[in-house]
């Protein structure tokens, strides 16, 4: 949910022609990682809820995508970005241990 919050925080200061690209899809990359996991957790089997985490995982991996789009672009800072990119790298590698945990259990 920080994640969530960093990225909002982040994109409110981009070009308002980026509002309906790059904004966007870095708002919904980082709404979709809670969102899959959330609604993966409260499925009935291991296997669906992999499901749903290697999805949080692929949003995961167009967010870093994105962010690294936006530094090329210079719509954001070091300073704004390395707290988030700090944030996403810890993220993805939970996310990876749990993917790889659940398909050992299954």
């Amino acid at each position: 949910m920080d994640l969530v919050t960093d990225i909002y925080t982040m994109t409110n200061t981009f070009p308002k022609s980026e509002q309906y690209g790059l904004v966007s899809q870095m708002r919904r990359a980082s709404v979709s990682i809670p969102s899959n996991i959330a609604e993966g957790s409260r499925r009935k089997t291991k296997k669906n809820f992999c499901q749903f985490v290697v999805v949080a995982f692929g949003s995961g991996a167009e967010l870093e995508t994105q962010i690294e789009i936006a530094k090329r672009l210079n719509y954001i800072k070091e300073k704004s970005y390395k707290n988030t990119d700090m944030l996403l790298d810890e993220i993805m590698r939970m996310l990876n241990k749990l993917i790889a945990s659940l398909r050992t259990t299954n």
